[in-house]
């Protein structure tokens, strides 16, 4: 059975390829015209060690423990030359793409639908061209779209599931915004360049009590993560905080309504920090974060939100004294996109 195997490089990029029965990762890598970090390919440097971030897979006994200790294998990290998937696989490389000989991919999809949320958002979906494979990506990711006429390009993190031909994204709607006014004329049919997969905001394993936070859209890479998770089940705890400026901000919520209605274990509650709103949560996030959320740091907290928001959080724990046991948080403005893992010592 082929297994899909994806590869996320230091720069963020990520490249999907596909690995035969009894292959192993370095192999399929190479077939597949990437060359990852190898010296001998017989376990015995250690030159290709990676980090397996999901799926199943056998690494056998060819290799020294010099190459590979105990304590390093039981935390996941592998050795490329000897892993063999038995699932697919989501593989972390510790050096940029360019390094390996490949780089971001590109595709093109056609305009499917715009559907404005008053003067907040605008929900966009695009279809993939005719015979084309729908777009790879791990959920939580984001793709650069070319704005048509512009030479220029945006960053939006997915709010689908990975493998549908149909596909979509949650916009800002940014006053005199290049996107936002391409957008507002455009025409459905019209078609335009991406590149990507890119960014290490991501889902993980899921193997604790999960508290994702959301702030305006960036309630859009949780959708994609919870459509995943709704589709393949989930025995963990799982919270979102949703927050955003203003009443009018609060789109979507339906389709949080209908996750919780599919995952047992999730729930979510919306706040606005507009302390005139009549909303039944005013305030900031962090003043929804309860103990029980925390887990005493036993939890894997997801964060996406403008700068002023993620700093706010990282205080937040800072003043509670709560390390996360793993912190995986995406910044955004209109122009950059910064992701960062925080890992608390094992």
């Amino acid at each position: 059975m082929h297994y899909t195997i994806a590869l996320n490089f230091e720069d963020g990029v990520t490249r999907f390829i596909d690995c035969k029965p009894n292959e192993t990762v370095l192999d399929a890598a190479f077939r597949n015209r990437i060359n990852l970090p190898m010296d001998c390919s017989d376990g015995v440097c250690g030159t290709c060690k990676c980090r397996c971030e999901g799926g199943e897979y056998e690494m056998g006994d060819d290799y020294i423990e010099d190459a590979l200790s105990e304590d390093e294998a039981a935390r996941g990290q592998v050795l490329t030359c000897q892993m063999v998937p038995a699932s697919d696989c989501v593989v972390a490389v510790p050096v940029p793409s360019t390094l390996c000989k490949t780089g971001i991919a590109r595709f093109e999809a056609r305009l499917a639908a715009v559907t404005p949320h008053q003067d907040a958002a605008l929900e966009v979906s695009f279809e993939t061209l005719s015979g084309a494979t729908p777009p790879s990506f791990l959920p939580g990711q984001y793709v650069n779209i070319g704005v048509p006429g512009s030479g220029q390009t945006r960053a939006y993190s997915f709010s689908s599931a990975p493998g549908a031909a149909r596909f979509g994204f949650l916009i800002k709607r940014v006053p005199g915004g290049l996107m936002s006014g391409y957008l507002d004329r455009a025409q459905a049919g019209e078609s335009l360049e991406f590149t990507g997969p890119l960014g290490s905001f991501y889902l993980r394993e899921v193997t604790r009590p999960l508290l994702m936070l959301a702030g305006g859209t960036g309630l859009a890479p949780f959708l994609s993560m919870l459509e995943v998770l709704a589709e393949r089940g989930c025995e963990q705890p799982i919270r979102l905080i949703y927050g955003v400026t203003r009443d009018q901000d609060l789109v979507l919520v339906d389709r949080l309504e209908a996750v919780a209605s599919r995952l047992p274990g999730f729930s979510f509650q919306t706040c606005v920090a507009d302390p005139d709103s009549a909303h039944p949560r005013t305030g900031y996030v962090t003043g929804h974060m309860t103990a029980d959320m925390l887990n005493d740091g036993d939890v894997d907290v997801y964060l996406c939100g403008p700068p002023p928001m993620v700093d706010a959080v990282r205080r937040h724990f800072d003043q509670q004294g709560v390390v996360p046991r793993n912190f995986h948080y995406e910044k955004f403005t209109p122009t950059q996109v910064i992701t960062v893992d925080e890992t608390a010592p094992a």
